[in-house]
């Protein structure tokens, strides 16, 4: 499900990756990864600029290329990054939910250098003004160096290789548990393929074919805004809002440690719906993240979630659970795959596949028509790739003559791209068989020749819609590559390993595209924008391992169901991959029925609502209704809770609502999430909670108390 750009984007790693926040409706995200910004089912609207921006702005020096590239922005990059990242790994490891941090980027990379451009001013040692084409680095670094924690696949196909997944599926043999060295070896190798296989169009997508990458363009308006007086007056206010909640957040995170002594204590078991329901896990969890989170997702999606928790766990397991005996051997307990635990694996995944499949197919048709229709009304029949020096088109209004001179001004040689991408892929190629004996070098050599091809479509598709599909490339891989291998000679791993090395290739690749959008609209240099990304990625490669090394040293049961981290899509992707190796044999009985009605069921759900246009986004999003199947529908409660507020505020005050509803909900998120890295801590030195808070029904309790005899 990647990063990919926008200021209300969130992700989901099963595989969609766009939705709408302002519209609240599907597009991600994700996982999806999920995105959105004011887009309708893949589309986006955005209103032509009454004002020249640039007219704004034209008093204002742009810096050169190099000196948009401070040691103060990467310095602040790095320290938002090493925050950014604790927060996608909780999520990675929790939901697989991940919201955009776009908009905390730029408004805490915007405050802390501002504050010090300040200091600086004021005693007359400033050397170098703080630019929006600075605030654009930053960002960029920013987003780059957490998207690895999503994209490096920590929360999915990485850990996915790990013995303790593999333990809980029907293919325990083949495993490799994650290590320091090899996952920043790993990173390195791959990550990067992506940047220089499409930096040779960069022209055409921007300027030539005016893709819109809505949230490239969103972030765009979002740092140029900041950098007027009346953007960094209402900057500072929400700086300050995020503050407040981030404070809050990681108080009430620090005041729940002390009641969770043990598994099942504390405020997240607190049965707030009745015991029964918590026993189906319903129940709403107190937790800061999760109401974040639903402040940031569209309604459509929260709802899809709790619909889908409904449906499962409300419905479906209980019936399920019913045959016992018949469909399923007594006494399996809850965790085997033989038993009610592959009902709820294996028809997330048809779900998960059937919508993403279906909206694979409609990405690739939107691309191909996209394509056909800018090549028809060219004249050129040639790809104008090299034609960097070209007179500026007719009829230009005067921010996009100004941006389009400056985009051309600093470019990065097609020879550069092309020898990178080679060289990289040459050095992977030799290097990946080492790590993982199963990943034969004849694979890579097919992965990297069809990558370039693969990037391009999803950087397109992500222009015209905002989808980035890394996730669904990524589970071709491991299908194809895993069936290429074979059960015989390590498929699982070998197909496990290849998702990560195209899911890397087409997310970075989409990213980098929507870097060169921002940078075109805030006329940040081309090679700022390139080298910040590199160094973002580079960035990422190290600090991802190392918070990922901290979670997994810190939670022995880490992975595992009902543990405070079950890292979901761990399992998902594992199994995708034995199901690609070994067929069907290994489901349940009536299972494979099951998953066939529920993968026709979402490709059917999406063409009712891409049908229905406008009135389709009441409907339901296949894909957000498979998360809660495994993991149960407890954070949809605490979602649909933040989407309440938000409600709420909005018809109080809507412009209020707008203005600082994306602060809040970032506050939120952040102080839960970095609450992760002192927990983390007292739980590798092995301090534990003095309290277990548990609830117990009023027949339990009276057993309890004969039992101590009181």
């Amino acid at each position: 499900m990647a990063q990919h750009r926008s200021g209300d984007r969130m992700v989901m790693e099963n595989g969609l990756d766009s939705l709408d926040h302002h519209e609240h409706d599907h597009d991600h995200g994700d996982d999806g990864t999920i995105e959105h910004e004011s887009r309708q089912n893949g589309t986006i609207e955005l209103r032509e600029e009454e004002v020249s921006v640039e007219k704004v702005f034209q008093h204002k020096l742009v810096p050169s290329w190099r000196n948009q590239l401070t040691l103060r922005a990467f310095a602040v990059s790095l320290a938002l990054s090493i925050l950014f990242t604790f927060i996608v790994m909780k999520l990675n490891l929790t939901v697989g939910i991940i919201p955009s941090l776009n908009v905390s980027a730029g408004l805490l990379g915007f405050f802390f250098v501002k504050t010090w451009t300040k200091f600086l001013e004021g005693s007359g040692m400033l050397k170098q003004p703080f630019t929006r084409q600075e605030n654009t680095v930053i960002q960029t670094c920013v987003v780059a160096s957490s998207g690895i924690a999503f994209s490096g696949g920590f929360g999915s196909y990485l850990f996915g290789m790990s013995k303790r997944v593999a333990d809980q599926t029907s293919d325990s043999s083949d495993f490799k548990d994650p290590k320091l060295g090899w996952m920043i070896a790993f990173l390195f190798v791959v990550s990067f393929l992506g940047l220089f296989s499409v930096v040779p169009l960069r022209k055409i997508m921007v300027i030539d074919f005016k893709l819109t990458y809505p949230s490239g363009t969103a972030t765009a308006h979002l740092i140029n805004s900041f950098h007027t007086p009346q953007g960094a007056k209402l900057a500072k206010k929400q700086v300050k809002t995020l503050g407040k909640f981030f404070s809050f957040s990681f108080l009430w995170g620090f005041f729940q440690w002390f009641y969770t002594a043990t598994d099942q204590c504390g405020f997240q078991a607190f049965p707030s719906l009745g015991l029964k329901a918590y026993q189906n896990r319903f129940y709403f969890d107190f937790s800061a993240t999760y109401i974040g989170v639903g402040m940031i997702c569209p309604y459509i999606i929260n709802i899809s979630v709790l619909l889908g928790g409904i449906l499962s766990w409300g419905l479906m397991w209980p019936l399920i659970k019913n045959r016992e005996g018949d469909w399923y051997a007594k006494g399996l307990g809850d965790g085997s795959l033989h038993g009610i635990q592959g009902y709820r694996v294996f028809l997330a995944i048809a779900m998960i596949l059937g919508d993403g499949l279906y909206n694979f197919f409609k990405v690739l048709t939107h691309t191909f028509l996209g394509l056909y229709t800018q090549f028809r009304n060219k004249r050129e029949s040639v790809l104008p790739v090299a034609d960097q020096d070209s007179p500026l088109p007719p009829q230009q209004s005067y921010d996009d003559q100004r941006r389009t001179q400056l985009f051309l001004k600093d470019q990065i040689p097609t020879w550069f791209a092309v020898g990178g991408y080679v060289a990289i892929a040459a050095i992977s190629t030799a290097t990946l068989p080492h790590i993982f004996h199963q990943l034969k070098w004849y694979y890579m050599i097919v992965i990297y020749l069809i990558a370039p091809t693969l990037a391009f479509c999803n950087s397109y598709g992500s222009g015209l819609t905002d989808w980035s599909l890394a996730s669904t490339y990524g589970k071709l891989a491991i299908f194809t590559i895993g069936a290429w291998a074979g059960s015989s000679h390590g498929g699982v791993l070998a197909g496990l390993a290849a998702c990560g090395v195209m899911m890397n290739i087409v997310s970075t690749a989409s990213d980098l595209m929507q870097d060169f959008k921002t940078g075109y609209l805030t006329l940040a240099s081309p090679r700022s924008m390139f080298v910040s990304q590199v160094i973002g990625t580079a960035m990422g490669c190290v600090v991802s391992p190392c918070v990922f090394w901290i979670f997994y040293k810190a939670f022995p049961d880490l992975g595992t169901p009902n543990s405070e981290y079950p890292a979901p899509n761990a399992m998902v992707f594992r199994n995708m991959a034995i199901l690609g190796v070994e067929g069907f044999k290994s489901l349940p009985k009536h299972c494979l029925l099951l998953c066939y009605i529920l993968f026709g069921s979402a490709i059917a759900i999406n063409m009712i609502k891409d049908f229905l246009g406008k009135r389709g986004r009441y409907i339901p999003l296949p894909m957000a209704m498979a998360i809660p199947f495994y993991l149960g529908p407890y954070f949809a409660i605490d979602m649909c809770v933040g989407s309440l507020i938000l409600f709420v505020w909005e018809k109080l005050n809507k412009a209020k609502a707008n203005a600082f509803g994306p602060a809040v909900a970032s506050g939120l998120i952040c102080g839960d999430g970095i609450w992760t890295l002192p927990s983390s801590i007292l739980a590798l030195a092995g301090v534990k909670p003095p309290i277990c808070m548990k609830f117990l029904s009023r027949a339990t309790n009276a057993r309890v108390d004969t039992f101590l005899g009181n």
